[in-house]
């Protein structure tokens, strides 16, 4: 009885784990989280594309997506929603998950929203992030300045397209 109640067990427990690729909760349907340490841009929002920018190339996100896991590079994420609306959303750095239910977060480590950054601020910053990549007295001095000058040229790119 024992043995015949394992089998059973083993049985369900290897028709639950097999995988493929993302259901969407509905036809066409896609649930978006997308947060910054300064605002929550999407909180579960159906929309109908999402694409980003990441360490391993810039991809874009339909429902169905097949479950991923991605690190943001500095750049613009854009949204489109439901009714065709764009919204585009400068991140400095963060993550992108794509689930098995096509629910995404992207969790960024600073976000804006294009319209609210400045070009001559982000050209100003640029200068300066410069200046101190090329004055580093260290290699962690370097790092860290290489990095500004990175996230600077992305701000400047993303308000200059």
């Amino acid at each position: 009885m024992a043995l015949a109640l394992r089998s059973m067990l083993r049985s369900v427990a290897r028709k639950i784990q097999v995988r493929g690729y993302a259901d969407a909760p509905k036809e066409g349907e896609m649930a978006f989280t997308f947060a910054a340490g300064n605002k929550v841009f999407y909180d579960k929002q159906v929309v109908k594309q999402i694409d980003v920018p990441s360490f391993s190339g810039a991809f874009g996100i339909l429902p169905k997506h097949v479950p991923t896991l991605a690190v943001l590079r500095p750049g613009v994420v854009t949204v489109t929603e439901n009714d065709g609306k764009q919204s585009k959303i400068f991140v400095s750095s963060g993550t992108i998950t794509v689930n098995d239910d096509s629910s995404v977060q992207v969790l960024a480590e600073e976000a804006h929203p294009l319209e609210n950054l400045d070009r001559s601020a982000a050209q100003e910053a640029l200068s300066k992030a410069q200046s101190e990549f090329n004055s580093a007295s260290n290699e962690q001095a370097k790092a860290e300045a290489a990095i500004a000058v990175e996230v600077a040229e992305e701000i400047v790119k993303a308000v200059s397209a």
